[in-house]
């Protein structure tokens, strides 16, 4: 008996799906997977909404407090990871983001030539330092549904030497709190 192309193709599909199908049947047979009594890797925030919104809260003060002896140079090395979508000279042009000379105390959304998330739009008020670090620590936390991808500074002092980096971006910086 002899085979087209056709056929040996389709036969050959047929044995793959077969060994396929065995192979999952015999690893069933073989490993027993049982339920945890508790999770081996516990996710920070997964349960109890409210520790999670609290967290944000407390380490928005502690940048605050250390906003005093926080260092702009370090905060300058920092924001090398924000070029990418941000520029910082004075009347320089917006990129991804708005331009943030002279941030502190500007208004939220009122840079100039920048379309922003309706969101940012609806916050209203000013940058003052504490709704800057909030920003910093989880952009979509503090705006939820904010155009900035970036996830946010964890640690408290760099989000000060941000903050002071940011502050001295400024021809009169604004005084600390």
């Amino acid at each position: 008996m002899k085979f087209g192309w056709f056929e040996k193709i389709a036969f050959g599909l047929l044995i793959a799906a077969w060994a396929a199908y065995g192979s999952h049947f015999l690893d069933d047979s073989l490993v027993h997977a049982e339920d945890l009594k508790k999770p081996a890797y516990v996710v920070a925030g997964e349960a109890g909404g409210g520790a999670k919104e609290a967290a944000p809260a407390a380490a928005a003060e502690n940048a605050v407090t250390l906003l005093a002896s926080a260092a702009p140079d370090k905060g300058a090395k920092i924001f090398k990871k924000c070029k990418a979508c941000h520029t910082t000279e004075k009347g320089g042009k917006n990129k991804v983001g708005p331009n943030l000379w002279d941030i502190v105390g500007k208004g939220k959304a009122a840079v100039g030539g920048f379309k922003y998330s309706d969101v940012l739009k609806g916050l209203g008020g000013d940058w003052n330092y504490a709704d800057l670090d909030a920003f910093l620590a989880n952009p979509k936390g503090f705006a939820k549904g904010t155009k900035m991808s970036f996830a946010g500074l964890k640690k408290a002092g760099d989000r000060a030497a941000m903050l002071a980096y940011l502050r001295s971006l400024s021809d009169s910086p604004k005084p600390l709190p």
